[in-house]
């Protein structure tokens, strides 16, 4: 059976086995899809949300625009850090609406790697997929940002996430079909589209290493 890009529809325990590497490996996975709620319950999955306590996790917010699963606002231990990127950035402070009177991208990028290097020090190296790391909406950046800065910025992030051999996400509340999805997708393991149908939460992973798409599996 193909999917519709042309590639075979894996069966669950190919698709168990390809998530099992991923989590090995270390893998960033981007999250697709206009369903806020649906993006939550996709984020509390990826996160390991019952085991808290022994794996590290990293928010990176955009102020109110959140999309990522936390039990509260301001969360901080030492295993978990929030990042509120309009905050390091001062979003919307230029009286210019100039690109050069933006504060820069990277700032953000620096603050993310650091963070992920003090985890790192904390637990004398990570364990596969002991770091776990939420980037919330995306689509802020892309509207204050061109794709190419937001695109320097992924992959510093991605490029830390897979050294450290954890599992990143990355929510991109956007249709599949949209510019910003197809530019942006080829630096990310998976593509993982979700939606709300019929009352129940589905998602449907795209893995790129093999070229293949699942079929509507219920989160």
């Amino acid at each position: 059976m193909e999917d519709e890009r042309g590639g075979v529809v894996p069966d669950r325990a190919s698709f168990t086995r390809t998530l099992g590497t991923l989590k090995q490996e270390g893998s960033n996975i981007l999250l697709v899809g206009a369903a806020a709620g649906t993006h939550e319950t996709a984020c509390h999955q990826l996160l390991g949300a019952d085991e808290r306590d022994s794996r590290y996790r990293l928010f990176v917010t955009a102020g109110d625009d959140r999309m990522a699963a936390r039990d509260g606002d301001d969360v901080a231990t030492d295993r978990v850090r929030t990042i509120d990127s309009r905050s390091v950035l001062e979003i919307g402070t230029a009286t210019d609406e100039t690109e050069t009177d933006r504060p820069s991208l990277g700032t953000l990028g620096i603050e993310i790697v650091e963070t992920i290097n003090d985890f790192d020090d904390a637990a004398n190296g990570f364990s596969p997929s002991e770091l776990r790391v939420c980037i919330d909406s995306l689509v802020p950046l892309l509207q204050t940002y061109d794709t190419e800065t937001v695109f320097r910025l992924l992959h510093m992030t991605t490029a830390r996430v897979d050294q450290a051999n954890g599992m990143g996400h990355y929510h991109l509340p956007l249709d599949p079909d949209h510019d910003a999805v197809n530019l942006l997708e080829p630096m990310f393991d998976a593509v993982v589209t979700v939606r709300s149908r019929n009352g129940t939460d589905e998602q449907r992973w795209y893995l790129r290493e093999t070229d293949t798409t699942t079929d509507w599996l219920e989160l």
